[in-house]
């Protein structure tokens, strides 16, 4: 599961087992960025005044804001202190890969409350009217799971598709899932379908923080594979299908579904950039990028924000340069 949590490990040693050069190659590196870098499981978007802004897990949900793309500033939190509500589902009222989105002329922020190794776990909701940090007011929870189910509620993701508001989302416990929202509340309809759209073979199910997009005809599942959170020993992926149908099935380019343990590689770690996962995908003035955290071997495995711009292949499968 989603969490910020850095291996102690040092960097010069494992620098001798990262990929040769021409292993590398096969994955461009991300754009060259400065100021505060420092990220976990970024969302971005492009605010009405002209900012970007990403929030992130770490902090009450950590802002970043940015004039070109390029340099990032530290801008505090999302929220000065955590709800109350937060504690139900754990002690520290750390919350965990947030999702913006705008509509309805409001930004929302969606974002998981939960703690290592369960599944009782929130989603919750909040808006803001500028998507500035300080400004979000909180309207509770979404959607929660428990220890009898076999899904877990966190890494919510908001995409719309059919004149209906969906949230995909899930972290191990059989994958990824989705449901139907109310687009006045942005909370789940009542008696919704938990419709399953990604899983592995085999326990623990290692796929999590799911994000859709629609281009052409088909919806796009992201998602990340594998282990997050170890540093430089770290060994998320991304991965990634679609579907003709928001609820599914999706399939990679083979044919196999995403529920049988499918999915192309989208992007894996490569040179200094270990775990490369924790994505999401915003469109900005008619270009498509992916947002995404890595752990830095040349920083003791920190943890850093990584974007990258999305093209489509003339199957209509998404790449990265």
């Amino acid at each position: 599961m989603k969490r910020f949590r850095l291996a102690a490990v040092l960097a010069a040693a494992l620098l001798a087992l990262l990929p040769t050069t021409a292993q590398a190659a096969e994955y461009p590196d991300p754009l060259p960025l400065t100021g505060q870098q420092i990220i976990h499981d970024p969302t971005v978007i492009r605010l009405k005044s002209g900012e970007y802004a990403a929030y992130s897990t770490g902090g009450i949900i950590g802002a970043r804001l940015s004039k070109d793309l390029r340099h990032w500033d530290d801008a505090g939190n999302a929220f000065a202190e955590p709800p109350s509500w937060w504690y139900e589902y754990n002690d520290t009222g750390d919350p965990w890969a947030p999702d913006i989105s705008y509509r309805a002329g409001r930004y929302w922020l969606y974002y998981a409350v939960s703690s290592w190794g369960t599944n009782h776990s929130a989603i919750g909701v909040a808006t803001s009217d500028s998507g500035r940090p300080g400004t979000w007011t909180d309207h509770g929870k979404v959607l929660t799971s428990g220890t009898t189910d076999t899904w877990n509620a966190i890494d919510p993701a908001i995409t719309r598709a059919d004149g209906k508001l969906w949230m995909a989302f899930g972290s191990y416990w059989t994958g990824i899932r989705m449901v139907e929202l109310n687009p006045a509340t942005g909370k789940a309809v009542p008696g919704t379908t938990v419709h399953h759209l990604a899983t592995r073979p085999d326990a623990p199910y290692a796929v999590e923080g799911p994000y859709i997009v629609k281009h052409g005809r088909f919806h796009y599942l992201f998602a990340s594979y594998d282990a997050c959170c170890a540093g430089v020993n770290s060994t998320y992926k991304i991965r990634v299908g679609r579907s003709a149908s928001i609820t599914g099935p999706y399939v990679d380019s083979t044919g196999t579904p995403l529920l049988q343990g499918g999915g192309d590689i989208l992007l894996e770690g490569h040179g200094r950039y270990i775990g490369t996962g924790g994505q999401s995908v915003f469109s900005d003035r008619g270009k498509d990028w992916l947002a995404y955290h890595y752990y830095d071997a040349q920083d003791e495995g920190t943890p850093k924000l990584a974007l990258n711009r999305l093209s489509w292949s003339k199957e209509g499968w998404p790449k990265v340069f």
